[in-house]
């Protein structure tokens, strides 16, 4: 029992152990230091915060065919309001976070209801309503976005305490959801198989506005979190927001592979720990954009192309074994 619960610990930790030596090692060659100083370590537990939260508000309705472009403009829209609403009634850091959450899960019921109404796509649906929540943020602002820089306590959350309590608390609560409530086992019944579950009685449209609610709270927390650490939200057009989403899919499938050895949730958490060492290299090297998504796209490609040869990958190992027993 505690050989096993050993070795599924190790596999669950290899990817990032992984990616931490090989960066270690460029960092070493390149004559840097990867945690340098204080900034560096606020760098990547930030970025360990915002890759989980939206890697979690992807997989939520990705996992049930459910594809959403919608999730940056949602985390724009909701910081927009938050911090206005920052602004005009002087709330400190913690209820700024709270007005986000609760607008954007409020964003994400509205794009729940608009595709169970209409039954449309959900990628359409979610290209519609990323232009829709693009143009109410420009419409908001008149296009000026929102600036906090004079709130030092908004700033002020951008620490790594706040960040590690987030990140914890997220975690857990999105844990306690999908793994031990009624909701959870709806959802992965529906994910298991939709039809046979909904001839059992659950409840498909009840169950998908739920998903959708999660999944723009969650982006509520990622909207304030970039609010907080930039000072202000600028506007984007024409599904600029887009990109966010580009962010959380290797993590997404890391954690796909890690979910073998340990909880799919912890398993997303240690990709986003390993896409936020990618993220803190590229910072400490002076990658240039261009090149970072080269690298990143290249890595997605490298890790689907290993998970879709997996077995026949390791049966060439394990005959080579068997090879060397024999002689």
């Amino acid at each position: 029992m505690k050989k096993s619960f050993a070795k599924k610990l190790l596999l669950s930790l290899l990817i990032p152990c992984i990616v931490l030596l090989v960066l270690e090692i460029l960092a070493w060659i390149k004559g840097v230091r990867l945690f340098a100083n204080a900034d560096s370590w606020k760098l990547f537990f930030r970025a360990v915060a915002n890759v989980t939260l939206t890697t979690f508000a992807l997989s939520i309705n990705l996992d049930s065919g459910r594809f959403d472009f919608s999730l940056g403009s949602v985390s724009m829209l909701s910081a927009t309001i938050a911090g206005t609403l920052a602004q005009q009634w002087n709330m400190g850091p913690w209820p700024t976070l709270a007005a986000a959450v609760l607008v954007a899960a409020g964003l994400g019921l509205i794009h729940g209801g608009v595709y169970v109404i209409t039954r449309i796509p959900p990628i359409i649906v979610s290209l519609g309503m990323a232009l829709f929540y693009e143009g109410c943020a420009f419409a908001y602002t008149g296009g000026k976005g929102v600036s906090l820089v004079t709130r030092t306590d908004i700033i002020g959350f951008s620490t790594i305490g706040n960040y590690i309590f987030v990140t914890a608390v997220t975690v857990a609560l999105i844990v306690l959801l999908f793994d031990y409530t009624r909701f959870g086992a709806n959802y992965r019944a529906l994910v298991s198989g939709q039809k046979i579950a909904v001839e059992t009685g659950i409840k498909e449209v009840g169950n998908a506005l739920g998903c959708y609610t999660v999944s723009g709270a969650l982006m509520g927390v990622v909207g304030f979190i970039s609010l907080a650490n930039t000072g202000s939200q600028q506007m984007s057009l024409n599904f600029g927001s887009i990109g966010i989403m580009f962010t959380a899919f290797l993590p997404m499938f890391i954690g796909g592979w890690i979910g073998r050895y340990i909880n799919k949730r912890l398993g997303i958490m240690m990709g986003a720990v390993s896409m936020a060492l990618i993220s803190l290299a590229y910072a400490r090297f002076d990658t240039a954009s261009s090149v970072q998504s080269i690298v990143s796209a290249l890595l997605l490609v490298l890790f689907l192309i290993y998970l879709n040869n997996e077995y026949a990958i390791l049966s060439v190992f394990r005959r080579k074994q068997e090879m060397k027993h024999e002689s």
